[in-house]
C-alpha cells in the first residue's frame, strides 16, 4: 500500500511533458507579409479585356495609345491652364482637379508637375499661396501653336462644314463640336469666329438655350469623301478595303468563284456619307454601307486618322449610328484597326498610315505636338540647353 502511494506522489512531483520536437504549431495563425504573397491575376473584365487578341495586335497603333496615356497629364493640364485667367491655377485647387488635369485620383499633383520642368512651374504668390503656371519657355511654345492654328483656319472651317454636311439634318449642337475640337484641330476660340463665315454657318439658339450650328450652303465640291477620291485613283485597292459577305443557303450549291462574284456585287459602291443614307432601313446592307462610310469619312477628317469610341458616339444621333458600331467595325479589319479595352477603345483608319505606322498626311499641328512631347522628356541639362536656346532664338527671329 505504501509503495503505491509513493509511486502516485512521484508522478505528481515529476510530470512527463511531451518532447518539444514533437510539439505541433499547426493551431497557430500565421500571416505572410503582403510583399511575399503571390499576386493574383486581375479579373477579366471589360475594363481590362483587350478588343484585339494579342496575336493580332499591331504594335505601332498600340504604341500611340500608350503615348497618349503617358502624356495625358501634359495635354490635359496644358488645355485646362490655357483657359484659366492669367493661365495660372492655385496648387491646392489643382490637387482636386484630377479629372480635368489628367492624373490618377489620390496621387499628388506636384509629382506630375515635376516631370515637366521645362513646361510647368510652381511659385509662391503674394497671397502666400503656391500657384501652378507655364514656364516662359512654354509660353513661347504656345505662341507658336497659336500661329499654326491661325494659319490653318481655312482648313478647320472646311472640316466643320464637312461634318455638318454629313449630319442628318445638317446641324450639330455647338457643344458637341467644342468638346471634340482637339481631334479635328479646331481652336479654342472657334465659337467666336463663326460670325466671320455667314455664308457657311448659322448659329441658332433653341428654346432650351442650346446653341446649334447649322449649315447655310451646300457645297457639291466638298461632298466627295476621301474613299471616293481613293476609288478614282486606285479602284482595286478600295474594292479590297471592305467586305460585306452575302448570306445564302447551302442548297444553292455555289462554287467558290461564284461566291466571290456575289460578294463583290455587294461590296461597292459604298453609300456616300454625304447622301441621305439615314433614310435607309437601318437593318439593310445599304444602311450598313452608309454607316461604314460615315465612320471612314469621320476618321479621315481627324488629325491623326483615329478616334476614341466616345468621340464617335458623341455624334451618334447626328450621324444615325447604332449600338452595333463595335460589331460593324470588327467586320471590316482590312480598313479599321481597334485598340484598347472593351470599355474604352479606339478605332484607327489603316489607310491613313504607311507600313511603318507613320501618318501619310501629317498636319502641321501634329508636328508641333511631337516637338512638345520631345521637350516634355527633357530636363534642365547642359547638352539639352543648347537645343532649347536655339529654339528660343528662332522664335525671336520669327
Amino acid at each position: 500500500m505504501a509503495s503505491r502511494l509513493f509511486s502516485l506522489a512521484k508522478s505528481f512531483l515529476n510530470p512527463k511533458f511531451p518532447n518539444p520536437r514533437s510539439f505541433s504549431t499547426s493551431f497557430l495563425i500565421t500571416k505572410t507579409p503582403k510583399k511575399h504573397k503571390p499576386k493574383r491575376p486581375k479579373p477579366d473584365s471589360p475594363r481590362t479585356r483587350s478588343v484585339t487578341p494579342d496575336s493580332n495586335k499591331i504594335p505601332h497603333f498600340e504604341s500611340l495609345l500608350a503615348r497618349d496615356a503617358k502624356y495625358r497629364f501634359l495635354t490635359k493640364t496644358k488645355e485646362f491652364l490655357s483657359k484659366q485667367p492669367e493661365q495660372i491655377l492655385r496648387l491646392d485647387d489643382a490637387g482636386k482637379l484630377y479629372r480635368e488635369l489628367g492624373f490618377p485620383r489620390g496621387r499628388k499633383v506636384t509629382k506630375f508637375i515635376s516631370r515637366y520642368p521645362l513646361l510647368f512651374t510652381s511659385y509662391r504668390h503674394s497671397d502666400n499661396k503656391i500657384w501652378l503656371g507655364f514656364t516662359d519657355f512654354m509660353d513661347q511654345l504656345l505662341l507658336e501653336e497659336r500661329s499654326i492654328m491661325e494659319a490653318m483656319e481655312e482648313d478647320r472651317v472646311t472640316r466643320i462644314r464637312k461634318l455638318l454636311m454629313m449630319s442628318k439634318n445638317k446641324r450639330i449642337p455647338l457643344s458637341k463640336i467644342y468638346h471634340k475640337r482637339l481631334i479635328f484641330g479646331i481652336p479654342e476660340d472657334f465659337r467666336d469666329k463663326i460670325g466671320k463665315y455667314p455664308d457657311y454657318f448659322r448659329l441658332v439658339v433653341e428654346d432650351d438655350r442650346k446653341q446649334i450650328l447649322e449649315l447655310v450652303n451646300w457645297d457639291p465640291s466638298l461632298a466627295v469623301s476621301a474613299l471616293e477620291k481613293d476609288f478614282l485613283v486606285n479602284e482595286d485597292k478600295v474594292k479590297k478595303a471592305f467586305k460585306f459577305p452575302v448570306k445564302y443557303g447551302k442548297d444553292l450549291g455555289l462554287e467558290e468563284n461564284d461566291v466571290k462574284k456575289l460578294n463583290l456585287l455587294n461590296t461597292l459602291p459604298l453609300v456616300s456619307p454625304y447622301s441621305d443614307g439615314w433614310k435607309l432601313d437601318s437593318w439593310s446592307l445599304e444602311a450598313e454601307k452608309y454607316r461604314v462610310g460615315i465612320i471612314h469619312e469621320f476618321l479621315s477628317l481627324t488629325l491623326e486618322k483615329r478616334a476614341l469610341i466616345h468621340h464617335i458616339v458623341e455624334f451618334k444621333e447626328e450621324f444615325s449610328l447604332t449600338r452595333q458600331t463595335y460589331e460593324m467595325l470588327k467586320r471590316q479589319p482590312w480598313t479599321f484597326y481597334l485598340a484598347g479595352t472593351e470599355m474604352n477603345w479606339a478605332v484607327f483608319l489603316k489607310d491613313g498610315y504607311d507600313e511603318n505606322g507613320n501618318l501619310i498626311d501629317k498636319d502641321p499641328l501634329l508636328g508641333f505636338n511631337e516637338k512638345l512631347y520631345k521637350f516634355a522628356q527633357m530636363q534642365e541639362e547642359e547638352e539639352e540647353e543648347e537645343e532649347i536656346s536655339g529654339f528660343r532664338e528662332k522664335l525671336r527671329g520669327d
